[in-house]
């Protein structure tokens, strides 16, 4: 029998790791009864093929990759594609023009799809389809002999555990990460508006080898901030702010995510008791994250650090690879069982007064035993800024 796989190299992993992830895939589709998955999204079609490109960021072209039963995967893109996807390990590429005034590759994914009884498709929490719905409800006219079902479960759970490839790049980008952090008292002061500490913070990141910074958030008021996702303003830091800072850096499209708490001058006893009180909840999880356990289990280990289970942000934590934020998550109904190699953040977070709140959050890899911490731990007493 002829290789399934091309032996081209891919730009980012050797081509191994796609092989082990295509037979991990092969063997959940087996057990599911699939003949086929229909991948529409960046970070799935990235996943199985290598091929990362920022040109997702436009809306206007929809790329499809189709995984067949034991066979290798084909790719339908536009013809704007075609050169880095064929520097990926991918053989089987077919083009289309794009935009197209009717039919943005339709037609040729009726043609690989039309003799696949069972289609896969992303159809569960944390996904979307990124093709127009009327193209979609084309498609499925066009297959009246094929069912659709639901292939979330599938590869969702091949995601969530990262090889030691994925997981050695995670660990450069939280560690380069976790300096700009710890340098971010030489930098970073008094009188700066917060669009000022942003883009100080963004140049730190990036001059320590970081490749992109493409979600940093924050906050900073008295005592505490109010939310944990406004762009910066051009409010100065004064005394007796709290200030926090909240990176998604990526290296090689690995993303860390974590943030750090500092204080412009003396923190108040509220502030401090506050920092605490979330540096214990991590300790608890860091004690708890183990194989077997379940994500609802580490929600309430870190709720109950903090003295209560209701969160208003939803959940304490979530998957961490190629997108910010990853299955599964830490919240009281994630029943999802941790398993080795799972990257994990643990972000408890809570309320102050006045409605000021405060989070804090670390990234670490779950292991036989011991968690392995990614990002170098936040100090035990709140950072200040003079």
């Amino acid at each position: 029998m002829p290789p399934l796989y091309s032996m081209t190299q891919a730009a980012d992993f050797p081509i191994e790791e796609y092989e082990a992830r295509l037979e991990r895939l092969h063997k959940a589709m087996k057990s599911a009864k699939m003949d086929a998955i229909l991948l529409t999204t960046e970070a799935e079609v990235r996943y199985f093929t290598g091929f990362r490109t920022l040109f997702w960021l436009s809306p206007t072209r929809p790329w499809f990759l189709v995984i067949p039963a034991n066979a290798a995967p084909i790719a339908i893109i536009p013809e704007i594609g075609t050169h880095v996807m064929a520097s990926t390990w991918v053989s089987d590429i077919r083009t289309f023009s794009s935009p197209h005034e009717n039919d943005d590759g339709v037609s040729l994914l009726v043609d690989v799809l039309k003799d696949k009884p069972r289609i896969g498709l992303l159809m569960g929490r944390e996904t979307t389809l990124r093709m127009p719905l009327n193209d979609f409800m084309v498609l499925k006219d066009s297959l009246p002999a094929s069912e659709w079902t639901d292939a979330t479960a599938a590869v969702q759970s091949l995601r969530m555990i990262k090889s030691e490839r994925e997981i050695a790049l995670l660990s450069q980008i939280c560690s380069i990460a976790s300096g700009s952090f710890e340098r971010a008292a030489s930098f970073l002061h008094r009188g700066q508006t917060l669009k000022e500490v942003f883009r100080a913070f963004k140049i730190d990141l990036l001059a320590s080898g970081a490749d992109d910074v493409p979600y940093l958030v924050g906050g900073a008021g008295p005592g505490g901030y109010n939310d944990v996702i406004s762009p910066p303003s051009d409010r100065p830091l004064t005394d007796g702010n709290v200030l926090m800072l909240d990176t998604g850096a990526t290296l090689n499209g690995y993303f860390c995510d974590f943030d750090r708490n500092y204080t412009v001058g003396p923190a108040s006893d509220a502030t401090h008791k506050a920092y605490a009180t979330l540096h214990r909840a991590i300790d608890a999880a860091l004690d708890m994250a183990r194989p077997g356990v379940t994500c609802a289990d580490l929600f309430m280990v870190m709720a109950n650090a903090i003295g209560g289970s209701k969160s208003d942000v939803g959940r304490f934590g979530h998957g961490l690879g190629m997108q910010l934020t990853e299955a599964p998550s830490l919240i009281d109904f994630d029943r999802t069982i941790l398993k080795e190699g799972m990257v994990l953040t643990l972000e408890p977070s809570m309320a102050i007064s006045d409605g000021k709140i405060m989070v804090h959050e670390e990234n670490i890899v779950i292991r036989d035993g011991s968690p392995e911490l990614l990002t170098r731990r936040a100090p035990t007493e709140i950072p200040i800024l003079v």
